[in-house]
């Protein structure tokens, strides 16, 4: 089970360092989204991996943590998930926005070309 978390915590992670590299501004919110989504899985995977077990205490059982989830990464993870959507909300805003000003999807505001030539970008050039 270890294994297959630390797996998909690589894999989502170089994904999304991949893809930030990238010069597109969408690829570069997908990339983030990825690495939001690693440190979920991450964060998640630090409170021990128990399947069939409570989070919260039941009469009956001792209160250890051999009868129970730790609740802790679970409440972790859906503050991160919202706070996550809630910045993956804003900068797909902000990104809209540069692309109707700019009219460039590149992360730097101008369309790779030939030297010397003007393309996207500044309107005054």
């Amino acid at each position: 089970m270890e294994f297959a978390i630390a797996s998909g915590v690589g894999v989502l992670v170089a994904g999304g360092v991949y893809l930030l590299l990238r010069a597109r501004t969408f690829d570069v919110i997908l990339g983030l989204t990825l690495l939001s989504y690693a440190t979920n899985l991450l964060i998640f995977s630090s409170g021990r991996a128990v399947v069939g077990k409570p989070p919260v205490l039941r009469e009956g059982l001792q209160p250890t943590l051999a009868h129970y989830a730790d609740p802790l990464p679970q409440a972790l993870v859906l503050t991160a998930i919202v706070i996550a959507f809630a910045m993956t909300a804003v900068t797909v805003v902000v990104a809209m926005r540069n692309h109707a000003d700019l009219h460039s999807d590149h992360v730097d505001g101008h369309e790779p070309g030939p030297p010397g030539a003007t393309h996207g970008g500044d309107p005054q050039a």
